[in-house]
């Protein structure tokens, strides 16, 4: 069975539009990538609990505070994508604001170097920013970008 995660595409009316909040991935494999690097935050979860649930928690261990909603009728569905690891992800948008000087995102432990004996912590997320569309396709990783498409065709359907 495929692992599942479900995480949240945080969305805002910025000066140019529409900005999305991304979340770039702690630990020494990430630190020197940017672009295609750039995640949701997300996590996973298993058979006995709902996605909307596992999305809101890892939000919050990610980023250090909840997304400030009004309700599950908040979040918009944005669907399942089965990425190239064959991890299956579920997403949901809701607007809201995070300011990313209050990051305080979660820890793991990792042998580093590798073979080294040394076990260090690093921050699970290094850096968060909000981004305008164009950019946000750029620096997310590409099998999570049709996110991005299906939020603006959600709230170009909303304006009608």
């Amino acid at each position: 069975m495929s692992k599942r995660s479900a995480g949240i595409l945080m969305y805002r009316l910025g000066a140019a539009g529409i900005e999305l909040l991304l979340v770039h991935p702690g630990g020494p494999f990430w630190a020197k990538k940017d672009h295609g690097a750039w995640s949701i935050p997300k996590g996973e979860y298993g058979p006995d609990e709902e996605p909307l649930a596992c999305a809101i928690r890892e939000f919050e261990e990610e980023l250090g505070s909840a997304p400030q909603a009004a309700g599950a009728s908040a979040f918009i569905e944005l669907g399942e994508l089965v990425q190239p690891s064959r991890k299956v992800i579920t997403a949901f948008a809701v607007e809201g604001d995070f300011d990313p000087a209050e990051l305080k995102s979660n820890h793991f432990e990792l042998e580093w170097p590798p073979r080294s004996g040394r076990q260090q912590s690093f921050p699970e997320v290094d850096r968060v920013a909000w981004f305008a569309a164009a950019e946000a396709r750029d620096k997310i990783q590409p099998g999570q970008s049709p996110f991005i498409d299906r939020l603006f065709a959600t709230l170009s359907h909303k304006q009608r």
